[in-house]
């Protein structure tokens, strides 16, 4: 189901177990489950659980009937078509509790064929590549991967160990996917692994060396993060900023709705892909909350910058023309006033929450429009996070963990109407003369910047040379001056160099400099968008350019939410 207003923020596990778990340990294996399921609840309790299983009997039903029983989220995701999925249920009281748990399932999410058109039955090897992109699937969109698992890696194309390897690595052996995923040497926060460890109920079927049957513990691919029974305080950390996402997001509905824009208000009545509603839905949520921190930062800046200004006054004042005692209150009251709303923003981390959203709304932008569009269609693909932000630090995890969640929903294999092409290309990229799209938004920024930097320099340069014409007037005119006039003099002399030091200070935090260069490229490259697409008729073409736009707008908000997480809101280095 595609309707926004049921789906919201969850906490999403995957789930991959053996089928043939050893009946003596499954008391066990479910209490580790139901501890499991609890401390998540209790450690994040604004974030709802979610569950992506197959369903398969073993470790998926198990983990589905606990789940069930704690209030989570299940979101049944079928390797085939029922009718034939079925068929590897292993008799009348596995492919029951089958039915039953998918007809208590929240979500019911098939997998199309990875080959094309396959007529069923499947051969063997066809069945192994629909097990192998479930897997792909289910590590692609959860945030934790539950492994029911004996800690062996060496099983056929999609089994347990091989599904904890591609969650580990991006690889998956003998799966036609990206031979070079994006991901393969970045900081990989989409990494996180719960192992419950398990036997199997066939010969030589006890764990692996080292493992003991029924133990639980967290373990990742980074080598600094050890095996622990606790979350790993980095994971734990982005886990956090899920939720606090999450909370922001429950508590300001009403700054949601006044700020955040709706990509789809002006659409067209083609059938929308699935999918589209929800990430636009998180799209709006993402803008309005960017657009409110946005302007608590900026407020911030002026405040803290005016104060600057009027504290350098009040100390020229009271230091060189002998100003009243009040004044010294005065400058320590503009001063722990500055320190309050320092500690308020930061406190409450309105610059990291204005970064953080806006890269997301971004993101997710760019997301919607290549869903839209069908720019990616091929079932292995992970979509537009694959590509985004990983080379930042892996504290942004929790980004690209939103964007999974909103692709969810994604109908592989299938394209939507070619008749969306025309529509994002004209709300998207848009043309110089028009009000809409990307082209016209980047070269109005650049211009506006442009100009405000401009007038930066011009204030500077006024500052310097009045600075220097008043002190030429007291040399030349000093005797002439009465004491007033003096004063007022050497008053423009300390006050005018500060002003434009303060200014300057003022453009370097908003990066005003750098972002003429930004949006430049971005002008540049919606420009030869426009121009390609509007000279070719094209399909396969016009995707092309547009996911070539998409991967720059990606590159471009990275290069972006980089140059201002350098500059952070601060009180006293002015």
């Amino acid at each position: 189901m595609d309707s926004a207003g049921k789906h919201g923020l969850y906490l999403t596990i995957g789930v991959t177990g053996h089928r043939d778990l050893v009946a003596s340990e499954l008391p066990a294996i479910e209490d580790r489950l139901v501890a499991f399921f609890e401390s998540l609840a209790r450690d994040y309790p604004e974030l709802p659980l979610q569950l992506i299983t197959p369903l398969a009997e073993g470790g998926d039903q198990v983990a589905a009937e606990v789940a069930l029983s704690l209030g989570v989220s299940v979101v049944a995701v079928l390797p085939m078509a029922q009718s034939e999925y079925e068929r590897d249920f292993g008799g009348p009281e596995a492919l029951g509790r089958f039915h039953d748990l998918l007809e208590r399932s929240d979500e019911v999410i098939v997998l199309p064929p990875v080959a094309g058109d396959l007529e069923t039955p499947y051969s063997a090897h066809e069945r192994a590549l629909q097990y192998a992109q479930l897997g792909v699937f289910t590590s692609d969109h959860c945030q934790i991967l539950l492994a029911l698992w004996d800690g062996r890696l060496g099983e056929s194309i999609g089994g347990t160990g091989h599904v904890v390897k591609y969650h580990l690595t991006g690889v998956m052996d003998g799966f036609e996917g990206d031979p070079t995923p994006a991901g393969l040497l970045a900081d990989n926060e989409n990494d996180l692994v719960h192992h419950i460890v398990c036997s199997r109920d066939r010969e030589e079927g006890a764990p692996a060396d080292g493992y003991e049957p029924t133990t639980a513990y967290w373990f990742s691919s980074r080598p600094e993060v050890e095996q622990s029974r606790q979350m790993p305080d980095l994971y734990r950390a982005m886990m956090g900023r899920l939720q606090r996402f999450a909370r922001d997001w429950q508590e300001k509905p009403d700054v949601i709705e006044a700020n955040g824009s709706d990509l789809l208000e002006d659409a067209p009545g083609f059938e929308k892909p699935t999918g589209s509603r929800l990430t636009n839905y998180f799209f709006r949520v993402a803008d309005g909350l960017a657009i409110h921190y946005q302007r608590r930062v900026f407020s911030s800046l002026r405040a803290l910058h005016v104060m600057a200004i009027l504290m350098g006054l009040v100390f020229l004042v009271y230091s060189e023309f002998d100003g009243p005692d009040y004044m010294v209150l005065v400058f320590l009251a503009m001063f722990f006033a500055g320190v309050a709303l320092y500690l308020v923003g930061s406190n409450h981390e309105w610059h990291r929450k204005y970064l953080d959203y806006r890269t997301l709304a971004e993101g997710l932008r760019v997301q919607l429009y290549w869903n839209l569009t069908g720019v990616v269609e091929k079932e292995w693909a992970g979509f537009a996070y694959d590509h985004f932000l990983l080379k930042q630090d892996p504290d942004l995890g929790w980004i690209r963990h939103v964007m999974r969640q909103a692709s969810m929903y994604r109908l592989r294999g299938v394209a939507p109407d070619v008749r969306w092409l025309d529509w994002v290309i004209r709300q998207w990229v848009g043309g110089r003369s028009e009000k809409q799209g990307q082209l016209s938004y980047y070269t109005r920024k650049e211009r506006e910047n442009s100009a405000r930097f401009r007038r930066t320099q011009r204030l500077g340069t006024l500052c310097l040379w009045v600075g220097i014409g008043t002190a030429v007037v007291l040399v030349l005119l000093g005797g002439r001056l009465d004491d007033q006039q003096k004063n007022l003099l050497l008053v423009l002399m300390g006050v005018l160099p500060l002003v434009a030091g303060v200014w300057d200070a003022y453009s370097h935090k908003k990066a005003e400099k750098e972002l003429i260069k930004q949006y430049g490229f971005m002008r540049r490259v919606f420009t030869k968008a426009h121009s390609l697409l509007a000279g070719s008729d094209d399909v396969e073409f016009q995707r092309q350019v547009l996911r070539a736009v998409g991967q720059a707008a990606l590159d471009e908000e990275a290069e972006w939410l980089l140059i201002h997480r350098e500059r952070p809101l601060e009180h006293g280095g002015l």
